[in-house]
């Protein structure tokens, strides 16, 4: 397993939250790496998000099959903060197949590097913070809370085991918890940093 650069406490992470927000240069950029805070998904599921994905009623998003990377289907609960922000690039830029299309065409998805390129910008180094570090803050940070259930953690992040049983169990039954860890994930980075939509 690669051990990728990751911030493991709040007041680091919080730093990052602010640089986000502040961020300038490109507003789908912002919301990206909001959401990449908030949900935590592996960086291509959310740069090749498609709106058919979201359920913003339901408040779901169903990552498919074939762009999960256990190449099963998984469902992450969206808490409001992430609601709020994928309404406001709805209202830019919902009309095509994407959520983040590229620059120059709405064919194609958000550049792999564009995440990555934006964290530099704001100046944290490849040996501070990665996009697919937000994975493993959220994990550390909502273990370290010690109010949610570990299995309910791995179920969120998409991790499975390799017991067939235990993998059958582990997808279903940690919904609701899941959505409760999810409004409070949402609340916990609110009230340490402002992130407006």
């Amino acid at each position: 397993m690669t051990h990728r650069a990751v911030f493991i406490n709040w007041d680091s992470f919080a730093g990052l939250l602010r640089a986000i927000d502040a961020y300038d240069r490109a507003t789908d950029t912002r919301a990206a790496l909001k959401l990449l805070a908030l949900l935590y998904p592996r960086p291509g599921e959310l740069r090749q998000a498609e709106w058919s994905e979201f359920d913003l009623g339901k408040r779901v998003w169903t990552i498919p099959a074939t762009r999960a990377k256990m190449r099963r289907e998984h469902r992450k609960p969206l808490p409001d903060a992430a609601v709020a922000i994928l309404e406001d690039v709805r209202s830019r830029s919902g009309a095509g197949r994407l959520v983040f299309p590229a620059i120059h065409t709405t064919l194609r998805s958000m550049s792999e590097n564009t995440l990555n390129s934006a964290l530099r910008r704001m100046g944290f180094t490849k040996d501070e913070m990665t996009s697919h570090g937000f994975r493993a803050t959220a994990s550390s940070l909502l273990n370290e809370s010690g109010l949610w259930h570990s299995d309910a953690i791995e179920a969120e992040l998409g991790h499975v085991g390799a017991d067939e049983v235990r993998r059958a169990y582990h997808r279903a039954a940690y919904w609701d918890e899941r959505t409760l860890m999810a409004e409070w994930w949402g609340r916990e980075i609110a009230n340490r940093v402002t992130m407006i939509a």
